[in-house]
């Protein structure tokens, strides 16, 4: 029975399904805005990931995400929060998943998606973009749930852009605060 756990869907069927489910659900997580807030970012990782792997890879999230360097470029300040007017956009968008492998205990999911990245807002410098990538997780069964122990990300497949007008700052920043993100389940 899927429930939530800070705020992720969480419980998932002990069958390629639920880990398709799982490995769909976290994505998101690990591709949101949270991610760059300390308290959020701990909370997801110790959500989707193997405890143990949790443990070991907490200090490595917290370096990439926490980097000084890396939030100026994108346009953050140093406790990952956008610049007052403006709205920071991180999602992932699934278009579809794949079992690669599967055994009564591990799972290797693939996950195609679109994301949106950047910040909306009158004056933005990094302005929101569409990406598309294919990650693909590594679950393990532990304690009555799929979590993480590992993934890789690739680019693409990427689809030929439409030509379509691109909507204004105005109209982005609207549609992100106005349209809450999915979750997901199978």
């Amino acid at each position: 029975m899927v429930s939530k756990a800070a705020g992720i869907p969480t419980g998932y069927a002990h069958d390629e399904q639920g880990a398709q489910s799982a490995a769909t659900n976290y994505g998101i997580a690990l591709g949101s805005a949270d991610m760059y807030n300390t308290e959020k970012r701990h909370a997801i990782v110790n959500t989707v990931y193997a405890p143990d792997v949790a443990a070991a890879q907490l200090p490595a999230f917290d370096q990439v995400y926490s980097r000084a360097s890396f939030l100026e470029k994108i346009g953050l300040d140093k406790d990952g929060a956008a610049p007052s007017g403006q709205t920071f956009v991180s999602r992932v968008i699934p278009v579809g998943t794949k079992v690669t492998s599967f055994s009564g205990s591990t799972a290797t999911v693939a996950l195609w998606y679109t994301s949106l990245f950047g910040l909306s807002g009158d004056g933005s410098k990094n302005p929101v973009t569409e990406s598309w990538y294919t990650t693909t997780y590594q679950l393990k069964w532990v304690d009555g749930d799929w979590k993480v122990t590992d993934f890789t990300q690739e680019d693409g497949p990427v689809p030929v852009g439409r030509d379509q007008r691109a909507s204004t700052a105005e109209d982005m920043t609207k549609a992100v605060e106005e349209y809450g993100g999915f979750t997901y389940a199978r």
